[in-house]
This record gives structure tokens, C-alpha cells and sequence, in this order.
């Protein structure tokens, strides 16, 4: 498994920013209100970088030899891979509720900051579970092996042969 990179996270930004701005443009074109994400997707946002960092220490530890207890591979592969999803939909709702505040910045009201509460929070929520993503996929991955330094050297073999 590859680590996650920067550049796929600011794809997701970008992707999840334009489809905020043309969400609430299309609403506002067919005359609806604009979109205010719910009050608990920030809380469930937060909540899942919270599980997956808790999710990860135990595979830091059994990796670091911190822990007795042994951790099946296919359950730390899981774990590092929801990681990885978690980072991309952190950045991709980070990039919606941007988009999201795009838009009601570009109108030529002022928003209320009532209105634009849940959005900063789902913003700031996105950050976090990034990061927590992030951090976790950081804690499942393992040291690198002395053995693994030079693919294809092979020992001589006995001496004397």
C-alpha cells in the first residue's frame, strides 16, 4: 500500500470545493436555499478521527514492540486503509464546506454567521479527521527491514563453495 500523498488530498479539496459552489448554485438558480450541511456531520467527522487514531495505536504498539499481544496483518492492512479513506474524505468535505463558503462570500449579501456556523464547523471538522487520518496511517506502517535495504543481493552462500 502506498502512503497518501498530497497531491491526491488537494485533488479531493478541489473536487469536493467545486462540488460545494455548484451545489448551492444550481439550489439558488432553481430558486431553493442554499445547502447547510447538518449539525452532526461535523461531531461524526471529528468521532471518526478520534476511532481511527484509537484504532491505530494498538498496531504502533505490536509493530514497536511496546505490546505483547500480536496483531493480525490483514486487520492493520484494514485499519491503515481507513485511515487513508478517512484522510480523503477529511479533504474532500474540507473542500465542500469551502465551497460551500465560496459561494455565500461571492453573493452580495452578507451571510449571517448562524447560517454559516455548521460550515465553518465542517470545514474544521474535515481538518481534523485529515490529519487524524494521517496520523493513524502513520502508526500502522512498519520499519523498514536491514534485509530490505537492496532488492536481489542474495548471500554468497557458504564459504569455501
Amino acid at each position: 500500500m502506498k502512503r497518501t500523498t498530497a497531491g491526491i488530498l488537494v485533488i479531493a479539496l478541489i473536487v469536493g470545493g467545486v462540488v460545494g459552489f455548484v451545489l448551492d448554485t444550481m439550489l439558488t438558480a432553481t430558486g431553493r436555499s442554499t445547502f447547510a450541511p447538518a449539525a452532526s456531520l461535523p461531531t461524526i467527522l471529528a468521532l471518526l478521527g478520534v476511532v481511527i487514531v484509537v484504532l491505530a495505536v494498538p498496531v504502533h504498539r505490536a509493530t514497536r514492540g511496546r505490546s505483547v499481544r500480536r496483531i493480525d496483518p490483514f486487520r492493520a492492512l484494514r485499519i491503515a486503509m481507513l485511515a487513508k479513506a478517512s484522510s480523503l474524505l477529511g479533504a474532500a468535505a474540507t473542500g465542500f464546506g469551502v465551497g460551500l463558503l465560496a459561494f455565500l462570500f461571492s453573493r452580495p449579501a452578507t451571510p449571517s454567521l448562524g447560517s454559516m456556523g455548521s460550515i465553518i464547523a465542517t470545514v474544521v471538522c474535515g481538518v481534523v479527521l485529515v490529519v487524524a487520518g494521517l496520523v493513524a496511517e502513520q502508526l500502522c506502517t512498519i520499519r523498514k527491514d536491514d534485509d530490505d535495504d537492496t532488492p536481489g543481493d542474495t548471500p554468497a552462500g557458504p564459504v569455501g563453495i
